[in-house]
């Protein structure tokens, strides 16, 4: 908690404003009691009526600041925990932005969900309370209690000791009870998203298998779990309210029993009984003010200690403090030397010994079959993931040595599963180059043979696009991806199975549109059907992970027999010696 609360420098000045502010405040509050003691003392039952007149008027100016005091600390305690909420939100969101997939995969997307939002919400609600109860309950506990020590009549002074005592052993007791369920709270709350989110995005699979029931079932354990909980945190903290009212209002009792005796027997003024009255309550009110502090806090710890672990989690991937420039004489150039790759955590290797290289103006393929690591090599040249054995070469230099700006500067990647952002078909395909004209956005729509669909869209370019693309089919995600990349104009083209998507007459087009568009760029494909990649100038043939063969579609087909199982497996003898159709 007090690591976050570092992050105030920049309210520094309300901070200090709020404490100079609960000073003041618990200062004339403390005031109070000794107006009503003179009051009572010396106005009535001395009938000075012109001296009530005059310490009420007093009274009156005192309450009226101590009320100005209350209402600033309000407005700026908002404020400042607005700030703080805001700043913990930006924090969270850049250092998530900054995690490599190895991070990503440690924290799920339901559990960064609720640490960005439920968990700072929690610790911004303990902020608005949590200066005025640090500061000012205190202030008034300790000094009410001076004031009883200092004050002539203090032998009542040992009941302000049985109400602090009785109310810390309920404020402790809960504490103990409620702690852990705190704290397996949010955990539930992760659960429950996450089980919301799987459920949402898998609805077609769901219903496709008649799953409804079973998927309902597991929400309402989910939220069943979390009811549970909740409630059990509820009724711990509902009691403490209850119980410490008790022991106030009996404080009370016993205070005027026992200060009825006194001034019966002429030890105490009737004053100075209402004055310890006022004080004893105060006191008592101070210590309330903490228990609902204790309600607060286990949560607020809890969620603090979340957002401290992703605030406090180093990416793995990061650019060296020396960073290296791209050798121009070798731009688009991508080597592979010696590479291996292991997951984090991982025993074995996905990738090891994987050497070729992918020249500009060539298309390069890589094929293989299912987990033969095609997807995981690909996703190495933008450095997603960093490579644990060999050497990477991106125009000449380590990829591990230059900044990950530059390096994704100049590669347009399109992924195995065409991702869409809400707004529009323009904004969409304009993503990777906000500053490319309308001309050039088109022409990349229609190098990525989407044009056929996006006309035919009411708005055309400004047809909304929901989030995720659910409007649009998968092949119409896919041709927008890909028209996304080609709106880059980057210096290196990588495909992940981007072509799956298409049908076998739209994947021919707009191979031979892109072939036009990129023959001095580096183009690298990942494919699962020989008929995408059977013109590459270079097919790279993967197995368990290892090369097994690096050729063109003739000397595979003669040489290679894992390339020649791939392709017997999708086509015929005679389609494969067509080439393509060539």
């Amino acid at each position: 908690m007090f690591k976050l609360l570092k992050r105030l420098k920049k309210s520094k000045f309300s901070v200090i404003a709020i404490v100079l502010l609960l000073c003041i405040q618990a200062t004339v509050d403390l005031s109070l009691p000794d107006y009503t003691s003179k009051i009572v003392n010396i106005g009535i039952q001395e009938g000075k009526n012109d001296y009530i007149l005059f310490a009420g008027m007093q009274m009156l100016g005192v309450a009226l600041i101590s009320m100005l005091c209350a209402v600033l600390i309000m407005l700026l305690s908002a404020r400042v925990a607005a700030k703080l909420g805001k700043t913990l939100r930006d924090n969270v969101f850049k250092k998530v932005v900054s995690f490599s997939n190895k991070e990503l995969s440690e924290f799920s997307t339901a559990s960064l969900i609720t640490r960005s939002t439920n968990d700072i919400q929690q610790i911004q609600q303990l902020m608005a309370m949590l200066f005025r109860i640090v500061v000012y309950a205190p202030i008034m506990g300790i000094g009410g209690f001076i004031k009883v020590l200092t004050a002539s009549d203090n032998q009542m002074a040992w009941i302000i000791g049985v109400a602090i005592l009785a109310i810390l052993i309920v404020v402790g007791t809960l504490f103990i009870i409620a702690m852990p369920k705190f704290k397996k709270l949010q955990d539930l709350i992760d659960k429950l998203n996450l089980v919301s989110r799987e459920i949402l995005t898998g609805l077609p699979v769901i219903r496709a298998f008649n799953k409804e029931e079973k998927e309902e079932h597991r929400f309402n354990v989910a939220n069943l779990d979390l009811m549970k909980a909740n409630i059990f945190v509820n009724r711990a903290m509902s009691m403490m309210m209850p119980l410490l009212m008790f022991i106030m209002n009996s404080i009370m009792i016993l205070i005027v029993w026992v200060g009825g005796h006194n001034v019966d027997e002429g030890a105490m003024q009737v004053g100075d009984m209402m004055a310890f009255i006022q004080y004893t309550m105060q006191i008592v009110i101070s210590f309330l003010f903490i228990s609902m502090l204790s309600i607060m806090l286990p949560r607020a710890s809890v969620s603090a200690k979340r957002i401290n672990e992703i605030l406090e989690t180093e990416p793995s991937i990061k650019d060296k403090e020396d960073i290296k420039k791209f050798d121009k004489t070798k731009k688009g150039l991508v080597e592979f030397k010696n590479v291996s790759f292991k997951y984090p955590d991982a025993d074995t290797e996905i990738l090891s010994d994987i050497n070729f290289t992918a020249n500009p103006g060539e298309t390069t393929a890589i094929i293989g079959s299912t987990g033969s690591g095609k997807s995981t090599v690909v996703n190495l040249i933008p450095r997603f993931y960093d490579t644990t054995g060999g050497e990477l070469l991106v125009d000449g230099v380590n990829v591990k040595d230059v900044s990950q700006k530059d390096l994704r500067e100049i590669i347009g990647f399109v992924p195995q599963k065409g991702l869409l952002f809400s707004g529009t078909i323009e904004s969409n395909i304009k993503y990777s180059n906000n500053n490319i004209s309308e001309e050039a956005m088109k022409e990349a729509a229609e190098i990525a043979q989407a044009t056929e669909f996006i006309y035919a869209k009411e708005k055309k370019y400004a047809e909304e696009i929901s989030q995720g693309g659910t409007n649009v089919s998968g092949g119409q995600r896919q041709r927008l991806s890909i028209a996304r990349a080609i709106a880059k104009d980057p210096e290196i083209f990588v495909f992940d199975d981007s072509f799956s998507a298409l049908d076998f007459k739209t994947d021919k087009k707009l191979r031979e549109a892109l072939s036009k568009k990129t023959k001095d760029k580096t183009v690298i494909i990942v494919a699962q059907r020989i008929n995408t990649i059977m013109d590459a100038d270079k097919i790279v043939v993967l197995e368990e992970g290892k090369v097994v063969g690096i050729g063109m579609h003739e000397e595979l087909i003669e040489c290679n027999e894992t390339y020649k199982q791939i392709a017997f497996s999708q086509l015929s003898e005679e389609e494969l010696s067509k080439k393509g159709g060539k």
